[in-house]
């Protein structure tokens, strides 16, 4: 029987002691973040009490359609999310939709194999599987892509010069811009490298942390670990490579010039 902890709204208040303390801190050394500390606070309270809801409505309801809308809800409002941490983006629908079907396609695909393949709900569709786990692998798919998009626009726009230099050279638009991309990649994928290294030694994850407070044997909650980050890993991945290769091929043409008449700078 597994020995399970519930938390009271006042064990809750007690945590929001330290949120208090911080803008203190902030006060008293004029920093000028008490405010925006309580305002993040209250919206986060809001924020997962609306989610609790939601998701309390999904499970019961257990509809493979209704559990495919939200998830395309929230793949819509990561790949928002990559679109704005972007200084330098591809104009139109490009913009928006290169990183966000990018990471959406990889999201879904990895999410779907693992849920039919390894974890193996009943049936496996289940949103009370297929939401968190889609929520997790896409929120770090999401860093990566974001990461990988403003590396690959930003350092083109500095290098054009040399860019251009070598297609007058001779270079087709794939072996002028291979230097970028590759930095654009290991942009990317660094996030998820650093997670993976410092895993166990530096950090505890959240999902394994919460297991073993809700008393999942420690041995188990470790295998869902690793099981995730793999499979985070491999949607990083794979979203990373499409997104930085779908922008360089629209930031390039067929003549082997350099298009960065096609990008907009955020004012």
């Amino acid at each position: 029987m597994i020995d399970y902890i519930s938390l009271s709204y006042w064990d809750l208040a007690l945590g929001a002691i330290f949120i208090l303390i911080n803008g203190v801190i902030s006060i008293a050394f004029r920093l000028g973040l008490a405010k925006k500390l309580f305002i993040v606070a209250l919206r986060m309270v809001v924020q997962l009490s609306i989610v609790a809801l939601l998701l309390k409505a999904i499970f019961a309801i257990s509809s493979p359609w209704l559990t495919l809308l939200v998830a395309l809800a929230m793949g819509l409002f990561a790949g928002r999310e990559i679109y704005a941490r972007q200084d330098k983006k591809l104009s139109g629908l490009w913009g928006y939709s290169i990183g966000a079907g990018s990471m959406m396609i990889a999201g879904i695909l990895v999410t779907t194999i693992a849920l039919t393949t390894q974890i193996q709900p009943d049936p496996w569709y289940k949103p009370q599987f297929a939401l968190p786990l889609f929520g997790m692998i896409l929120g770090n798919t999401m860093t990566g892509v974001s990461l990988a998009l403003d590396n690959l626009t930003t350092t083109l726009n500095r290098e054009q010069k040399a860019v251009e230099a070598l297609l007058l050279l001779g270079k087709t638009r794939w072996q002028a811009m291979l230097p970028f991309v590759r930095g654009a990649l290991r942009a990317g994928f660094m996030p998820i490298i650093n997670a993976m290294a410092a895993m166990g030694i530096v950090s505890l994850p959240g999902m394994m942390t919460g297991q073993i407070l809700s008393g999942v044997d420690p041995a188990e909650a470790v295998k869902y670990q690793i099981l995730i980050l793999l499979l985070i890993g491999g949607a990083t991945g794979l979203g990373v490579i499409g997104a930085t290769l779908a922008s360089a091929y629209r930031l390039s043409d067929d003549r082997d010039r350099l298009r960065l008449d096609r990008l907009k700078t955020t004012k």
